[in-house]
């Protein structure tokens, strides 16, 4: 207890625990809870009637594949992005480090309207996509593309700091005993930088599933084919299928947590790694 009666310059322990523990009930706990009740509403087959309906598994294996697909890239090319600006001086690269946080600040509607215009079959992208029998627009693959621009920004974010304490002091004395630029990569600089670019995916992961604004308008919504499990909540709730809604909110909410819990579990082992390096 010696702990929470240290002096501070915040008010005591006592008041600040107990306007986190209000504050997280209000924005966070009760909201959930209030969806999982409603779920409970559901007997088991009806639950599974909602889960196991073609066109709610149609969406999962569009969000959860098209994530997965925009993720996986994101690590490769958010890797080479932040190795780029960790490792190179070049004009114009504080405007590139600062135009990684773009879709963070921008409406995700406004990034859906924009990649549409751009990939759209008169765009000046997709018309020349098509003329090779490439169309992004209303298919997966611009599902793909805009889940991509989203979720860039979290692996290039994760691995900047990872790039910064790798010890450049071990790649010269690597590269002085005879050791090629890929056995430094492989065994000095992806040891380091792991943890950080698992959290990225992670991160992107999560993101992606989650997304609605910027996939709605270039995915074209059509049933069984674009159309992804956010918005089959919407058009559940529009219908006034609130049981239904809450349903798959609710396995979105389950798998929410695991990759929340994914993430901090991945973020502690990182800090274990660094700890046990700096030794």
């Amino acid at each position: 207890m010696a702990a929470y009666q240290q002096k501070s310059v915040i008010p005591g322990f006592g008041l600040t625990f107990g306007y986190t523990i209000f504050m997280l009930s209000a924005l966070v706990l009760i909201p959930l809870a209030a969806l999982v009740i409603k779920t409970t509403g559901l007997t088991w087959e009806q639950f599974q009637a909602v889960l196991l309906h073609p066109r709610s598994i149609a969406s999962y294996k569009l969000t959860f594949g098209a994530a997965l697909l925009a993720a996986v890239i994101n690590s490769v090319f958010g890797f080479l992005v932040a190795w780029t600006l960790v490792r190179y001086e070049f004009p114009g690269r504080r405007f590139l480090d600062a135009l990684i946080d773009m879709p963070f600040a921008l409406p995700t509607a406004v990034s859906g309207i924009a990649l549409t215009a751009v990939f759209a079959g008169n765009g000046p992208i997709g018309k020349y996509l098509e003329q090779f029998g490439i169309q992004v627009a209303y298919t997966w693959i611009g599902v793909v593309v805009a889940l991509t621009l989203i979720g860039m920004p979290f692996v290039v974010r994760s691995v900047q700091p990872a790039l910064l304490e790798v010890q450049r002091d071990l790649e010269d004395a690597a590269e002085t005993l005879g050791a090629s630029r890929f056995t430094i990569f492989w065994r000095i600089i992806i040891p380091t930088v792991l943890p950080a670019l698992l959290t990225g995916f992670a991160m992107a992961l999560a993101r992606g599933i989650g997304e609605y604004g910027s996939v709605i308008f270039i995915s074209g919504n059509l049933p069984m084919k674009t159309e992804i499990t956010p918005l089959l909540i919407v058009i559940k709730l529009e219908e006034y299928d609130y049981f239904g809604a809450a349903a798959l909110g609710f396995i979105m909410l389950v798998f929410s947590f695991v990759m929340l819990l994914s993430i901090n579990l991945l973020q502690t082992w990182g800090r274990r790694r660094l700890v046990t390096s700096t030794r």
